[in-house]
């Protein structure tokens, strides 16, 4: 199956899920996470539509964002070191690993030199994984207040990433909890303004995200195929956020 058949069929299982759940496809965005592809592959799937490219490192996203960054929008989906910050502000327009106090006084700072904003989701590890990032699920709101004043970061939205799981039933609690997460940040008003995104779903799960309110789908190997010698394997301990 080639790059063009693959986006169909993934399209085909969005629109299903949105039908499944009574929301309009029009909801999503694919974000195709091209960590593992070449520059071609991800030059193509530019061409073929998909606008969003995630990738967790700068030194493996660089010559592609060099090559190419004018075609899309990018995103920073990996854990972000603070003296990385860096590299990621002024590249990249989406930040999904917001997770401590002392990044996002390094993205403030370093967005402020260079008078942007920087959309932000904030992490949060709902599974409880020892192996994941992010933010306890109770400490979401006290995180909140610390960044509310912060005028160069606006958060997009909040983040998760779900177990592994060979039934992806199984990883709904997870998308559902991070959605009622969402709901009440809203509701407390701490951040002035509505926070509506939900970046949640990978391959092996992105139907049950869609079904639970996803509205980025972080797709990897479903939709760029698996890359030569992974054998669809993820290393123990990564953690990057898209797959």
């Amino acid at each position: 199956m080639d790059l063009q058949d693959r986006l169909a069929a993934v399209r085909h299982r969005i629109q299903e899920a949105c039908r499944r759940s009574g929301r309009s496809p029009e909801e999503l965005r694919i974000i195709a996470i091209t960590k593992y592809t070449t520059l071609e592959v991800t030059e193509r799937i530019l061409q073929l539509g998909v606008s969003h490219i995630g990738e967790s490192r700068w030194q493996d996203a660089r010559d592609k964002w060099q090559a190419l960054h004018a075609m899309g929008t990018w995103h920073f989906i990996g854990h972000l070191q603070t003296n990385k910050v860096k590299d990621v502000v002024g590249k990249f327009a989406y930040i999904h690993s917001l997770d401590r106090l002392s990044l996002a006084e390094e993205i403030e700072k370093k967005a402020a030199a260079l008078q942007t904003v920087v959309h932000c989701f904030i992490q949060i590890n709902v599974s409880g994984e020892q192996t994941k990032q992010g933010l306890p699920p109770e400490s979401l709101f006290t995180f909140a207040e610390q960044i509310a004043g912060m005028e160069h970061i606006r958060i997009a939205g909040l983040m998760t990433m779900a177990p592994h799981e060979a039934d992806p039933e199984a990883t709904r609690p997870v998308f559902k909890r991070l959605r009622e997460l969402r709901d009440d940040l809203n509701a407390l008003s701490i951040l002035k303004y509505e926070v509506g995104g939900l970046s949640m779903g990978m391959s092996n799960d992105f139907e049950v995200a869609v079904e639970e309110g996803a509205t980025w789908l972080r797709l990897g190997s479903v939709l760029l195929g698996r890359p030569e010698g992974n054998n669809g394997i993820r290393p123990v301990g990564v953690t990057s956020g898209g797959g």
